[in-house]
């Protein structure tokens, strides 16, 4: 039976959490560290905290609850849609102690609404949705933690299950899928979804094979090896990016063959075979796909894997029950990718694995609002899908496990490699909205 929306005590609960979980990502850090430098990608750490809590505080207490704001001139200063992404490093911000005490007493207050008995369901939506839009920007202060190269963070009270087993090897083979019409999407029945799900429409999938394992760091340093930088038959779309990033090699690798390491927040490591390869652009990927002469998946093709095609199909590959450390790599219980091997009980119906989980994966589908999310739908503004973008799909390590399901969708400028996101590949025997 599909679970329904949480318990009030529940989304309370989650609503301190995720609170504490942005701090934690910030807490130790010192004021150089702080001070990071202006880059597309970042947000100062304690900017970033406290348009976080702004949001809350706006999106509940005050427009639903018709409270009255907790901080002076907290909207000149975290208001994501009114201050510039360049103006956000010259802010006269409060001190970390009056943010700290901000972002804990909305939250604090937040989570007592939620539980008033006379608590309407349009609040307690809103507050969900502030604590998956916690939930996501936790994860980019965890990419930005290793675009900056600090350390990983310190993060108490995870999950008491044991973290999933990092050495389980690969995973080789092709599923087969005979395809189908398809409803790819969330359904309106959903207690919540995010905007971007909006809403099931019917496509029609042909027959594919797709990979059951994502691509891993030995198959994708065969293809350093080979030249695969270096042969601008492999990107014809991407030599632009490779120009102008310089790109040897993936942005966290080092060494040459038999040599590479890679670069774990500020640790460098011996490549790891078995891992997901990681933290690459979707150009690398299709030049990946050229050279072996593989694809991308569709998004509908990899929304059909995670389902096995099902009419009445599961939130999860493996059930309706949220990740666990035995079927999904997430909320951080692991403090980086596993093997693409282990998760065996997270396996779809047809037999890919790790489809939630471990890295985002990239798909060969532009970002776009699906056709029936409708002229008045948040998913539906171009602020929303501001075109250009690529599909990822799953999810990661990182992200938390009541923030992602099968139909969850988001999608990055396709020369993004800052987030970690791999890819998997689909045989090239079916048609697809794949790169040619």
């Amino acid at each position: 039976m599909r679970p329904s929306a949480p318990s009030a005590g529940e989304l309370a609960g989650w609503v301190i959490d995720a609170a504490t979980r942005a701090w934690q990502l910030v807490a130790d850090l010192d004021a150089d560290q702080l001070a990071v430098p202006l880059l597309p990608t970042v947000n100062p750490p304690l900017w970033e905290v406290g348009h976080l809590a702004w949001f809350q505080e706006k999106t509940v207490l005050r427009d639903a609850c018709g409270e009255a704001p907790a901080l002076e001139s907290a909207d000149a200063l975290y208001d994501g849609a009114a201050v510039p992404h360049d103006t956000r490093w010259r802010l006269d911000l409060p001190p970390v102690a009056v943010i700290a005490a901000y972002a804990r007493t909305v939250a604090e207050r937040v989570a007592e609404e939620v539980t008033r008995p006379d608590a309407t369901d349009v609040v307690r939506h809103l507050a969900r949705r502030t604590v998956h839009h916690y939930d996501a920007r936790a994860e980019a202060l965890t990419s930005a933690r290793q675009t900056l190269g600090y350390p990983p963070p310190f993060l108490p009270g995870l999950s008491g299950a044991e973290p999933p087993a990092g050495h389980a090897g690969a995973l080789s083979g092709d599923a087969e899928f005979a395809g189908g019409r398809f409803l790819l999407g969330a359904r309106m029945s959903e207690p919540f979804v995010h905007e971007a799900e909006e809403w099931a429409h019917v496509v029609e999938v042909a027959p594919f094979a797709m990979a059951r394992a994502a691509v891993t760091q030995a198959e994708y340093a065969e293809f350093v090896e080979a030249g695969g930088y270096s042969d601008a038959r492999l990107w014809p779309d991407g030599g632009a990016w490779l120009a102008t990033t310089g790109a040897t090699r993936p942005r966290y690798w080092r060494g040459g063959r038999g040599g590479w390491r890679r670069r774990h927040f500020d640790t460098w490591v011996d490549l790891e075979p078995h891992l997901p390869v990681s933290h690459l652009s979707w150009w690398e990927a299709a030049a990946y796909c050229r050279w072996a002469g593989r694809r991308l998946p569709g998004e509908a093709e990899w929304e059909f894997a995670a389902a096995g095609g099902a009419p009445d199909r599961p939130r999860y590959p493996w059930g309706d029950e949220p990740p666990a450390a035995k079927t999904g790599v997430t909320d951080w219980r692991s403090s980086g990718p596993v093997d693409v091997g282990a998760c065996a009980a997270g396996e779809g119906p047809g037999g890919c694995r790790q489809l939630i989980g471990n890295v985002w994966e990239w798909t060969a589908s532009d970002f776009a609002a699906y056709p029936n999310a409708g002229p008045g739908a948040p998913a539906a503004s171009p602020g929303r899908f501001p075109g250009g973008r690529r599909t990822l799909r799953g999810g990661g390590w990182a992200t938390r496990g009541r923030h992602v399901r099968s139909t969850m969708r988001d999608g990055l400028a396709p020369g993004r490699w800052d987030v970690a996101a791999g890819f998997r590949t689909c045989a090239v025997t079916a048609p697809a909205d794949a790169p040619t």
